[in-house]
């Protein structure tokens, strides 16, 4: 599944070429030269990871990093750190700032899709083309199939996405304003008791299969998906 991969490289020929890779394995790739620009366009599109460069003019990567951190908006956004400063305490400064990983330059455009990729299977699985399944409740994000214990199941397209996040984050309760955030995004206005219609929606696709009993609701926190029917 393509995730959003904001890139904040003040270098141009670095930008240009970490964005064609970027495009070349199926992400979108949003790209700023500075963390002030970078700011800005983080209030207009919340991307699913955030490519930042050490070293950048005004604000350091280092101090962005913070301050996405210390944000209850953008804390969540997984980060990974690009610089040239390989010494070790250069690394552990950037990972103490909450970055998720850190990529010494110069990178191969493979590895650095590999750490995206670890990092989005860690931080943000919905985001990856892994197949998942649940107690034989399989869900395929490249050809958008889902499937009961073998039998088809037809979904929407926001139920297709609210199953994958459920299942991709299995046992864990998600509030209504999460859910909305993570499936709906939260650059749209959509009131919470929207989510309640399309859970039922989800259930009731799954009754022929009989894993509606997957999503359940706990009173008064939201839903979870849970391993077992």
């Amino acid at each position: 599944m393509a995730a959003t991969v904001l890139v904040v490289e003040d270098e141009p020929a670095i930008q240009e070429l970490i964005a064609f890779n970027l495009k070349q394995t199926g992400h979108v790739a949003l790209t700023a030269t500075s963390a002030e620009l970078a700011d800005r366009m983080i209030k207009e599109t919340m991307p699913d990871l955030i490519l930042l460069d050490w070293m950048l003019p005004g604000m350091s990567g280092i101090e962005f990093a913070r301050k996405l951190k210390a944000d209850a908006f953008t804390k969540s956004i997984p980060l990974i750190m690009l610089t040239a400063r390989g010494e070790e305490q250069d690394k552990v400064r950037g990972l103490e700032t909450g970055a998720d990983d850190y990529v010494t330059k110069p990178f191969s455009p493979r590895e650095l899709s590999a750490r995206i990729k670890a990092v989005l299977r860690r931080r943000a699985p919905q985001m990856t083309d892994d197949q998942v399944e649940v107690a034989g409740l399989a869900l395929d994000p490249i050809t958008h199939r889902v499937t009961g214990n073998g039998a088809s199941v037809d979904l929407g397209p926001t139920e297709f996405r609210l199953l994958h996040f459920l299942m991709t984050h299995p046992e864990r309760v998600h509030s209504r304003t999460q859910l909305l955030d993570n499936v709906w995004g939260n650059q749209v206005y959509v009131e919470e008791r929207t989510v309640d219609v399309h859970i039922r929606r989800l259930r009731r696709a799954l009754e022929p299969t009989q894993h509606d009993n997957l999503v359940q609701t706990v009173r008064g926190s939201g839903y979870r998906l849970s391993h077992r029917v």
